[in-house]
């Protein structure tokens, strides 16, 4: 519905399949994350389930905890499966919270939860993503249903240069632009020179018209 009418009015984005990154150390458990991996997965078979740590032995009681997990829910076979074995979804092992803040700062993912000692500090230096839920307590779950973090959120890496639907994102604005004369004689020779630079000497003409076609000197 939205790419029919994009062109035809405003629309946030089209959304492509939902997208969890969890940003882990050893302090985290591995039930809770299991269980996060699987509550984005349930969304779709192209669904994308990230845990980034640099705790091996995290990643391994995470991937136990993953089977007993799945075998519970519902949608396994259409969905969960597919998205959790997809290549899309990975355990990714790095070397410190340093470089796990690299990884998902380049991922840029939709939803990005943090679960490392001192999640709060951790989180404020995250740059990229859709919405950051911070702490043990705060599953991307509660964001869909309770929360109140917008459910339409960038994904696909747009999270890098997007935001998330706001009232913003229903507000137009309109750039207004005015000058006294000797604010314009101020910047003449700029915009000139800039004009000609792009050979389009018609723009800077349009300048010079109004100071006797020269360019004026800036006091």
């Amino acid at each position: 519905a939205k790419r029919y009418f994009t062109g035809k009015i405003g629309i946030d984005a089209e959304a492509g399949p939902t997208e969890i990154a969890i940003l882990a150390d050893a302090t985290a458990d591995p039930v809770h994350v299991a269980s996060d991996l699987i509550s984005q997965a349930e969304h779709d078979p192209l669904a994308a389930a990230v845990l980034v740590t640099d705790s091996v032995e995290l990643a391994d009681a995470v991937e136990k905890e993953l089977e007993p997990q799945v075998a519970a829910t519902k949608h396994i076979d259409d969905r969960i499966v597919p998205a959790l074995k997809g290549r899309q979804s990975a355990i990714v092992l790095v070397d410190g919270v340093e470089e796990g803040l690299r990884v998902v700062d380049a991922y840029g993912a939709e939803h990005l939860e943090i679960q490392t000692a001192d999640a709060a500090a951790v989180a404020d230096r995250v740059r990229n993503a859709g919405a950051i839920f911070i702490g043990p307590w705060a599953p991307v779950s509660l964001g869909d249903y309770a929360a109140g973090s917008n459910h339409v959120l960038p994904t696909g890496g747009c999270a890098c240069h997007s935001s998330g639907l706001s009232v913003q994102s229903f507000l137009r604005g309109i750039h207004i632009v005015d000058y006294t004369q000797d604010a314009l004689a101020e910047v003449a020779h700029h915009v000139v020179t800039l004009a000609e630079a792009e050979d389009l000497p018609a723009h800077g003409a349009a300048v010079k018209a109004r100071f006797g076609w020269k360019v004026p000197t800036s006091k």
